[in-house]
Formats: structure tokens, C-alpha cells, sequence
């Protein structure tokens, strides 16, 4: 009887350590794939910059240089702007949207000619240049 006590006590701590893992487990996993899901969903890439639109823009156009894509052409939009660029048979909107005099809403899509095929890692490398044309990583 004892030794039947010790089995179901062992069941059980063994059963919460294991509980435990994966739960900890499907929250990486959750907050991993929400990143990813971000990124990808639609291919459209975001990333918010704790900077002015001036400096972000200045940060855009140092990334899509180093990439060696040029912009062909800008337009004003409701609280900021958007950049229109061409790289292959890529067509590449970049809009950026002042949320307060210090933060930047940086939006990328990269849709292959025809626009119904994106290029999400087109889209998520334009935000990792300007990332580091600004400094920010």
C-alpha cells in the first residue's frame, strides 16, 4: 500500500513538473509565433520606432540605399508619409505614420508585379536596414 502511495505521488509531482514545461513551452511558442505572425500575415511587415518621423524616414532611405533599391517617389498621407520604391519585379510601399512627435508607425509591403504574391522578407530586411541605419538595435 505504501509503495502504491509513493507511485501515485510520483504520477502526480511528475505530471506537474511536466505541466509546468509545457506551459512554459506553448508561451515561448505563443509569444514566437506572434512576432512571426506579425511579420508575415498578409506580408505586411510593422515595426513602431521610438523616434520622430524625420529620423525614421532619414533611416528608411539610408536602408533601401544600402539595399540598393531607389525610391521612386513619395506621397503624403494622413499623419505622415509614403515612399514608393521599385526593386526587380518587386513594387514596394513604405508608409510611416508620426503616432506622437517621438514615435514612428513604419508599415512595408513588397508585392511581386501583379500584386498578389508579397514578399514578406523583403518587407521584414527593409525594417532590419533601417533598424540599424537609425541605431536602433
Amino acid at each position: 500500500m505504501i509503495r502504491n502511495y509513493y507511485s501515485h505521488l510520483a504520477m502526480l509531482l511528475l505530471s506537474l513538473a511536466v505541466t509546468g514545461c509545457a506551459a512554459v513551452a506553448l508561451t515561448a511558442a505563443a509569444v514566437g509565433g506572434g512576432v512571426a505572425a506579425n511579420h508575415q500575415l498578409g506580408g505586411i511587415a510593422y515595426r513602431t520606432f521610438t523616434a520622430p518621423l524625420p529620423r525614421v524616414r532619414s533611416g528608411v532611405l539610408g536602408g533601401l540605399k544600402r539595399m540598393g533599391i531607389k525610391v521612386d517617389g513619395t506621397e503624403k498621407i494622413e499623419y505622415g508619409e509614403r515612399l514608393l520604391a521599385k526593386a526587380g519585379d518587386r513594387n514596394i510601399e513604405i508608409e510611416l505614420e508620426a503616432l506622437t512627435p517621438n514615435t514612428t508607425r513604419m508599415r512595408v509591403v513588397a508585392k511581386k508585379d501583379g500584386g498578389a504574391i508579397v514578399d514578406s522578407s523583403t518587407a521584414v530586411e527593409i525594417i532590419a536596414q533601417t533598424e540599424k541605419s537609425i541605431g536602433t538595435i
